[in-house]
């Protein structure tokens, strides 16, 4: 690492030598390889842009130009080259993010890692440029999955409408998102990708030419920039121009030199341009080549000269999902699959193989999957859209207005559910539960155990007039949560050691059950009593819970959701539309974005483990009690004194339309 330790900064970069920079490529793979399998992480992604950029810091001066990663899983070779090269705590608490962060570096601009957003990004920040007057460059990196995302297509729309706008945009060309690219748009670029007649021609030109004195290398530099008609002539890139963008490439995304030729003259040109690179992603590592899945697109520790994991982990979530779906498969030919450009990590691998014509990828474009999914409902067939929860909020107005409003028999199946954790704020899927609880007729389901994802899944299908949504944790699934006893749709987990008046009814919500369990026990120890009950489907609120809640003192919710307009919001409401005035605590996720950490670390800072919830409970209980020795009443609004980031206490009084 002779090389790669002199780096603290692009510039740095600028007295390096060919021969040095090729050797510093293949220090940054040794190091990625080396540090990446001991933390895990995106390491067949950054294999892929080694060249590409160390070539985009020489030739651009960050961060007075700005440089803009789409999705950003990309981004470690950047944070290398910025000066970021402890890598040992990568995606851990107090480590690098796994993505661009601003708190980290001024290099990294934007860091949202939701794709398809940065061409949006890059107009954005050229118009104001303009209008201040700002002579900064504005580059974009893209890749080919990316770039079949709408809302990428939406800014070309805009950027091609300013022929006088300097910006350039970097399509990363390696035919992948996770699993290789689908659709019209990746069929054009493997057109460009294999027409590879204009570069050929252009390089037996340069040949000759160079040796040509004088005037060998402008007349080369005006060969390169030759009019469209000869590049259509060789290469079909005409889409790209005819939207009114300058067109460079294919470029080999491996050889420094070409990209740098290519990126100087796009940093010249006073107008919107598109650098078409082409990289093998999981570049020099053999075992990531050879994986055809997703070249270890993501990965946990594994052993680095055999790729293979460190330790193997228990059946997870995302497997029992999978392999219940190929047995819904068997039995219904009228169910199909959807993914948004995700197929293994959704778990679909497997019912793609079996059932091949019934699995349809549609790209990065979650709003196009629900539509579509509405379309297919309409004609008959019963369509599965797994994603993760996060990337389910891109398309709430499609299960709103395409799906809810139809009436469609869509099911959703959101992977990924809760606190996360490593992958930081914009990965955690702690959304789902409250955008979801304002769409008419959408049944939302949570289930605690893999038992209860093979039920739930099969409820949610026989569900044909309304959206269905089945939600599930991330990681190992825990030992089966048996229940004691049923009320209403709900299973009941733990009864209440007394024969009186229990004092708390614990609401559990999905994955969180065994915690409940634990909370119920360690109120137990106090002389609380405790009835623990699982609503299995959390919207709409099942009509026993309200009366079910009047033969207790308090109510407590526990969800892996963002309190606000979750289901403990929803209980409350319910509760006071059936008259039952009582005190509620909900327990979740504060109204914030969470900084990336293992989800126990996560979990234990925002309070919502057995020990925080059960001590703010006992406080509660401890309140009404004294309360009530002073009064004589049995209601009481609840320990005002708690932390309120973790959890609220509200009075389920009686609604007005309830009184009415």
């Amino acid at each position: 690492m002779a090389l790669l330790t002199r780096i603290k900064g692009p510039r740095d970069l600028d007295r390096l030598s060919p021969e040095q920079l090729t050797q510093l490529a293949g220090e940054i793979r040794g190091f990625l390889v080396d540090a990446v399998s001991k933390t895990g992480g995106h390491l067949g992604p950054n294999l892929g842009v080694v060249e590409l950029t160390i070539a985009l810091h020489r030739v651009f001066h960050s961060p007075k130009d700005k440089v803009l990663w789409d999705t950003g899983h990309q981004s470690y070779v950047h944070k290398l080259l910025t000066g970021r090269q402890d890598f040992s705590r990568l995606k851990a608490k107090g480590g690098l993010s796994g993505y661009p962060s601003r708190a980290e570096s001024a290099h990294d601009i934007i860091e949202n890692s939701h794709a398809s957003t940065v061409l949006g990004w890059a107009e954005g920040i050229a118009k104001a440029h303009e209008v201040r007057g700002v002579d900064d460059r504005v580059v974009a990196v893209i890749g080919d999955g990316a770039l079949t995302g709408g809302m990428a297509w939406e800014a070309l729309n805009n950027i091609a409408a300013a022929k006088d706008r300097p910006l350039v945009i970097v399509v990363n060309d390696n035919e992948r998102s996770y699993a290789p690219t689908i659709g019209g748009l990746a069929n054009h670029l493997a057109t460009l990708r294999t027409t590879d007649g204009y570069e050929r021609f252009l390089a037996r030109g340069k040949d000759i030419l160079e040796r040509t004195p004088v005037v060998g290398k402008p007349l080369y530099e005006t060969l390169h920039g030759a009019k469209k008609g000869l590049k259509d002539f060789i290469a079909p890139q005409g889409m790209f121009e005819d939207l009114g963008l300058k067109y460079v490439g294919p470029i080999d995304g491996h050889d420094i030199e070409a990209l740098e030729s290519a990126l100087t003259r796009a940093k010249r040109f006073g107008g919107p341009v598109i650098v078409h690179c082409l990289t093998e992603k999981g570049r020099g590592y053999k075992p990531a080549e050879q994986d055809e899945a997703d070249r270890f697109h993501g990965i946990g520790p594994i052993h680095p000269d055999t790729g293979l994991p460190r330790s193997s982990g228990g059946k997870d979530w995302t497997g029992v999902f999978g392999d219940e779906m190929v047995a819904l498969g068997k039995e219904r030919e009228d169910i199909v699959a959807i993914t948004a450009a995700m197929l293994q990590p959704v778990g679909l691998e497997k019912f793609a193989k079996e059932f091949p014509d019934r699995v349809y990828d549609v790209g990065i474009a979650e709003q196009h999957a629900a539509v579509s999914a509405a379309g297919m409902a309409t004609a008959g067939l019963h369509p599965v859209f797994a994603v993760y929860a996060t990337f389910l909020n891109r398309a709430f107005d499609q299960v709103l207005m395409d799906v809810a409003l139809h009436r469609c028999g869509v099911t959703f199946v959101l992977d990924r559910a809760g606190v996360t954790g490593t992958d930081g704020a914009s990965h955690n899927g702690m959304w789902d539960m409250s955008i979801l609880q304002v769409v008419p007729g959408l049944r939302l389901a949570a289930p605690r155990d893999a038992d209860q994802v093979r039920a739930q899944l099969r409820e949610a299908v026989e569900v044909d007039d309304a959206p269905t949504v089945v939600r599930y944790s991330k990681g190992a699934v825990g030992p089966a949560v048996e229940a004691v006893g049923r009320v209403g749709g709900m299973d009941v987990l733990r009864e209440p050691g007394t024969t009186g008046r229990p004092d708390v009814l614990l609401v559990s919500v999905g994955a969180l059950a065994p915690m409940c369990l634990e909370i119920a026990a360690l109120l137990d120890k106090q002389g609380i009593s405790t009835t623990v009950v699982d609503p299995r489907w959390v919207k709409p609120v099942d009509e026993e819970l309200p009366g079910l809640a009047a033969r207790h003192r308090v109510v407590v919710t526990v969800e892996d959701n963002i309190r606000t307009g979750g289901v403990g919001s929803a209980i409350a409401q319910a509760l006071r539309d059936a008259g039952v005035d009582m005190p509620l605590r909900d327990f979740g996720i504060p109204e914030r974005f969470l900084d990336h950490a293992s989800r126990k670390e996560v979990m234990a800072e925002i309070g919502l483990t057995a020990p925080d919830i059960a001590r703010q409970v006992t406080g509660l209980v401890a309140k009404m009690d004294n309360r009530d020795e002073d009064t004589g009443s049995a209601a009481g609004d609840g320990a005002a004194d708690a932390p309120e980031s973790v959890g609220g206490t509200r009075t389920a009084a009686p609604a007005e339309a309830a009184r009415d």
